[in-house]
């Protein structure tokens, strides 16, 4: 059994997930869902009062076509920046079975 989608998952600082959206919708993604989160990096190190503060995230799960996989995770990359150190991070996992989700065909 081949599988047909990707689910897409990208983390970014809370308040960068509208570009991570616009981007894959402007690539052909149907809709996304955006998780509130807490998260630390070695590339965030800031600190009040000598207690580290823990950067807020938004979590971007989005359900693609596979053929759109690389396409959307390139732009995605290159629109919200992710190559720069404390930007973010995407990456793509297979997703075995979907319900509830209608793809639309163009013609």
């Amino acid at each position: 059994m081949i599988n047909k989608y990707d689910l897409l998952i990208i983390i970014v600082k809370k308040g960068n997930s509208k570009i991570v959206i616009d981007v894959a919708m402007k690539q052909g993604a149907q809709g996304s869902t955006v998780i509130n989160g807490r998260g630390s990096s070695v590339h965030e190190t800031n600190k009040i009062l000598g207690i580290p503060i823990e950067p807020e995230k938004e979590i971007v799960l989005i359900v693609v076509n596979k053929n759109k996989t690389d396409i959307i995770l390139d732009m995605i990359n290159k629109e919200a920046e992710l190559e720069k150190p404390g930007r973010g991070i995407g990456f793509a996992l297979d997703v075995e079975k979907v319900v509830g989700f209608n793809e639309i065909v163009e013609i």
